[in-house]
């Protein structure tokens, strides 16, 4: 990716920049910063932040440059929430996300990434200087598109999520802008509308902001537009449109409907971090933390993960009644349990069985395999 971003610090929306274009588009080109992040957090190797931290200024200076004073990124070309939802509302339409909204909530996001990985790297002047230019987006991110209540002007599950989980709501609005991101969930009928660029985020907004049981309603959609309608059309594969075969048999579009696509799979994510619960407590999974949340009348499920430590697995199961969660942690690290619909007291007893240490709902354990039953 950096080899064939521009001097000028465009990062071309396919790599290798096969189409010899200087085009950017916010969540696209966002991999210059998203991805070095991410990559350092589940690997704990400095070595890639450092080697991406130049493209990672770069990209974002380039948006700077773009947004200029207004701190708001409204030019150039952008694909948007790319295939997002296009129902038919007889009164007013469909509400799209407006895509200088997604650009700059991006464009916030960004700079405070290159805040983190240079504070990683020690890089302190760095940190404060990009870590000032987020708090800027922010509040002209405020300013634009965020009213007095809480209301965005662009009334879409996209918008609200984009700005819950990218932070950039005052803490005051941010549960109302939950209740909102719902209520158009069930105004849907209980389906999601949302694109490449807020699909990922979906569900994480939800379980955190306390909807995990909306999440699970989503998860288990199985009409267009949801997760599970192309399996029901008869997919191996995720495509790259929620109906990629109509349910007449017949395709969406010939002309461009690939049938082996990544953006809606980032599912998978939350499923690992909230289904299964294996999430990170320190960079490289030094350190875990096992929350899984049951829901959507699922019964059980498992996972493994290969960390930088070894495998970590997590697995539980509900019957009659009585839960058994099975952990097994990876040599040289640690982990947190936090044992699904226990109570703290629950929780201390269990613990105390097994000679661990709890506090407050949270059980410590060292590497090795453990088994709750209650």
């Amino acid at each position: 990716m950096a080899a064939d971003q521009k001097p000028d610090g465009v990062v071309p929306f396919v790599v290798p920049d096969v189409l010899r274009n200087n085009q950017a588009s916010a969540g696209w080109s966002d991999v210059a910063t998203i991805v070095p992040m991410e990559m350092y957090q589940v690997y704990g190797d400095k070595r890639l932040l450092s080697d991406q931290y130049g493209s990672m200024k770069k990209w974002t200076n380039y948006i700077r440059q773009q947004a200029g004073d207004a701190n708001l990124w409204r030019s150039g070309f952008h694909f948007g929430d790319w295939l997002s939802y296009r129902g038919t509302n007889a009164q007013y339409g469909e509400p799209t996300t407006d895509n200088d909204f997604i650009a700059t909530a991006f464009y916030a996001h960004s700079a405070k990434l290159t805040s983190q990985a240079a504070l990683v790297l020690g890089k302190v002047m760095d940190a404060v200087e990009y870590g000032e230019l987020y708090e800027k987006i922010k509040k002209a991110f405020n300013q634009e598109y965020v009213s007095p209540s809480g209301r965005l002007v662009c009334n879409t599950q996209t918008a609200y999520v984009l700005a819950l989980h990218f932070d950039l709501l005052p803490e005051n609005l941010r549960q109302q802008a939950v209740e909102r991101l719902v209520t158009d969930i069930k105004n849907h009928d209980n389906h999601l509308t949302t694109g490449f660029l807020g699909t990922p985020y979906l569900c994480h907004v939800l379980t955190r902001f306390g909807k995990n049981d909306v999440a699970y309603t989503l998860l288990n959609q199985e009409t267009y537009p949801s997760w599970l309608y192309p399996i029901k059309m008869g997919a191996t594969t995720i495509w790259e449109r929620w109906d990629g075969i109509k349910p007449d048999g017949s395709f969406q579009d010939v002309g461009m409907n690939s049938y082996n696509h990544y953006a809606y799979g980032a599912i998978g994510d939350w499923m690992y971090q909230n289904m299964a619960g294996i999430q990170l407590g320190e960079t490289g999974f030094k350190k875990i933390v096992f929350a899984p949340k049951s829901g959507g009348g699922i019964t059980s499920a498992k996972a493994s993960y290969e960390s930088p430590y070894g495998t970590i697995v997590s697995s539980w199961e509900t019957n009659n009644g009585k839960t058994t969660v099975s952990v097994q942690v990876p040599p040289n690290s640690s982990a947190q349990m936090m044992l699904p619909n226990a109570t703290p007291e629950k929780t201390a007893e269990l613990a105390k069985a097994q000679g661990l240490k709890s506090a407050q709902g949270k059980i410590e354990m060292g590497s090795g395999t453990y088994v709750f039953s209650y």
